[in-house]
């Protein structure tokens, strides 16, 4: 036993073991070229890639002869890619031509791998008319152009291909919506401008936890996020995408690219555009919700005239069905959702306006010469009119002209031609007044006087709708008594039904309307600290500043020319937020003291109070001018400039 053992062991040990082992071939293949490819887009590991298809190859061939001399393997290449446009594939298709190549055979480590579709058609004739042979696993063999069979199952390996890649897209697509849908989970990539990616704990799939993954969420970068949220409220105000980014340039602001080079290298740093703007106004990101497959890859022709050229890549907007957002808040918001779809629909109506229309938006205004401080503030006691601002002998004015107002309208009657006030009259005493309200000495007075001057009512609406009720039961006295006075019934029919059904309609909604809300102390006190240093920005040589500070305040000014005196009213907002359920009611003028109370469910409820009222009489030469007191009326002596209102026209 012994004997036969050492006689021919390896024939004994394959004989025990159950193997074949393979005949000496005593004209073998030959050397042989080895192709193999590896993607990178489903996490695989080149190396542990290349290692199983070339030792794939090396099984196949050596048996019968064959050595390799060249390996060829391309990584990160989609099999979807023609050969000609892979790196290693081309490579390999340019060393067909060179008469002094090593080997005449290519082996490969896996069909399906390294055609895709209907390449294997395109690429054999190449190598047949070079004399190369091709060997292939799927195969068992050397492929003959004219077999059919051989035909036919290479374009069965090319459709398998094609359908694998199709269904490992579909499944991957599918479990990522998922977990956007109901985890709202970040997936991967670039962090928009304003938020950072942050470590979120453990990966929830215990495999990658195991492995040491961690879970990236998003996180407010708060400089990045203050520009967005301006970016919000200038848009909300009437500025266009350039003109926002042009706004941002000036004052320096660093752009997307600048701020986070390590992200952005295939940008130029080069200071906000439109474009950037644009996008950030079009992602609904900011609003804290988890949004996936807003944009998609689209595979197009790279020639429609020869489809052999194979496909591109392009990234395009996917349909609305594609895209998915999650149910919850994923992660913290920027902007609101109110916000957010407020420019959507300002968006979609400028650009119902045409190019056009989106020319002329952002179109660049040359800077104006003049800055009006109370610019859209100053009203026209008679017509209730803006006053427009107007330069005269280098001074600056709010005129109200009467020949821009409708022919026929009988304020006209009263109206003068001109109606003309000085900016730089009102101006001081005005800005002395605010200082003193606003100023923290007096900080428990105003706030005193603020809480104490609300009334008791209601201001949900309520008088406007008494109103509607009474005038539809004024309308069905004045039917039944023409009626009573021998009028058809039948003429009024129409008419009665009419005001019955606004009677009754006023009639549920004053029994549904909700009671009032009266602010306290802490949200004055809140609003006071929300407005700053008041003097510090009113004595500021920055125009735009000052004009901030009047509007926060809700200034108003009310020019009375037949009294030649001005009425100011400051209306600063007190914010607060309603945490329960309730019902959204119209805006009520209640008094002068709360004009407006709007209450929505988890929303902001804009409460506006008048403070004060500043009335001075626009005194002549010579009159004596009362001292300025602690009363809040202040009284100002009129210089020889001082233009009063239609003086002219009384002269």
């Amino acid at each position: 036993m012994t004997a036969e053992i050492s006689n021919d062991p390896w024939s004994t040990l394959d004989a025990i073991l159950g193997l074949q082992a393979a005949d000496p071939v005593e004209e073998g293949i030959g050397e042989l070229a080895v192709y193999g490819r590896c993607s990178t887009e489903d996490n695989q590991d080149p190396e542990t890639s290349r290692g199983w298809q070339f030792g794939n190859a090396r099984k196949f061939v050596e048996p019968l002869g064959g050595r390799i001399v060249a390996e060829y393997f391309d990584i990160g290449q989609s099999r979807s890619v023609p050969w000609e446009r892979r790196t290693e594939a081309s490579r390999l298709l340019a060393e067909l031509k060179n008469p002094r190549r090593t080997w005449n055979a290519l082996v490969v480590g896996e069909g399906t791998r390294c055609w895709f579709g209907n390449q294997f058609s395109l690429i054999a004739p190449r190598f047949a008319a070079y004399g190369v042979e091709l060997w292939v696993p799927e195969l068992g063999g050397r492929f003959d152009p004219r077999n059919p069979s051989h035909k036919m199952l290479m374009s069965v390996l090319g459709g398998m291909s094609e359908s694998e890649r199709q269904h490992v897209q579909a499944r991957v697509r599918a479990a990522m919506d998922a977990q956007v849908l109901n985890e709202g989970r970040h997936q991967g990539g670039r962090a928009p401008y304003g938020y950072v990616v942050a470590d979120g704990g453990p990966h929830p799939n215990p495999r990658k936890a195991a492995e040491g993954f961690r879970l990236r969420v998003l996180a407010i970068d708060e400089p990045a996020a203050e520009v967005v949220r301006r970016i919000f409220a200038e848009y909300l105000d009437g500025k266009g995408d350039r003109a926002i980014a042009n706004g941002l340039n000036l004052d320096g602001i660093p752009c997307p690219s600048a701020r986070r080079p390590e992200q952005n290298r295939h940008r130029l740093a080069d200071g906000w555009q439109g474009s950037t703007t644009r996008s950030i106004l079009e992602n609904p990101r900011y609003t804290g919700y988890a949004i996936f497959g807003r944009w998609a890859k689209h595979e197009t022709l790279l020639n429609p005239d020869d489809v052999g050229a194979g496909h591109v890549v392009r990234f395009r907007r996917a349909a609305p069905d594609r895209i998915v957002r999650s149910r919850q808040p994923a992660h913290p918001k920027i902007v609101s959702v109110e916000d957010f779809t407020q420019a959507q629909l300002m968006r979609r109506s400028r650009a119902a306006g045409g190019l056009r229309g989106i020319a002329k938006l952002e179109r660049e205004r040359p800077a104006a010469k003049h800055t009006y401080l109370l610019k859209g503030l100053v009203r026209c006691d008679i017509c209730a009119r803006r006053m427009q601002g107007a330069v005269i002998r280098k001074g600056i004015y709010y005129r109200c002209i009467a020949r821009t107002m409708a022919p026929g309208s009988p304020v006209l009657a009263d109206h003068p031609k001109t109606v003309n006030l000085r900016e730089d009259v009102v101006i001081p005493p005005l800005n002395a007044w605010l200082c003193q309200v606003f100023d923290p000495d007096n900080r428990d007075e105003t706030v005193a006087a603020m809480v104490g001057a609300q009334p008791g009512g209601s201001g949900t609406g309520r008088e406007t709708v008494e109103k509607r009720l009474k005038d539809a039961e004024a309308r069905l006295r004045r039917h039944q008594a023409a009626i009573e006075a021998g009028v058809d019934p039948a003429a009024l029919v129409d008419a009665m039904n009419l005001a019955q059904a606004e009677r009754q309609a006023a009639r549920e909604e004053l029994e549904n309307l909700p009671e009032s809300a009266t602010i306290d102390a802490a949200e004055v006190y809140a609003m006071l600290d929300s407005l700053g240093d008041v003097e510090r920005a009113l004595n500021s040589r920055n125009p735009d500043r000052i004009t901030q500070v009047y509007r926060d305040l809700g200034l108003q000014v009310l020019y009375d020319n037949k009294k030649e005196a001005v009425v100011v009213t400051a209306s600063p907002r007190v914010d607060n937020v309603c945490v329960r359920g309730g019902t959204t009611t119209p805006p009520r003028r209640k008094s002068t003291v709360i004009r407006e109370i709007i209450r929505e469910p988890y929303q902001k409820a804009r409460s506006t109070l008048i403070l004060a009222v500043l009335e001075w009489p626009w005194c002549r030469r010579k009159r004596r001018a009362p001292s300025v007191g602690n009363s809040p009326k202040l009284y100002r002596r009129v210089d020889d400039r001082t233009v009063r209102s239609s003086v002219r026209q009384r002269e």
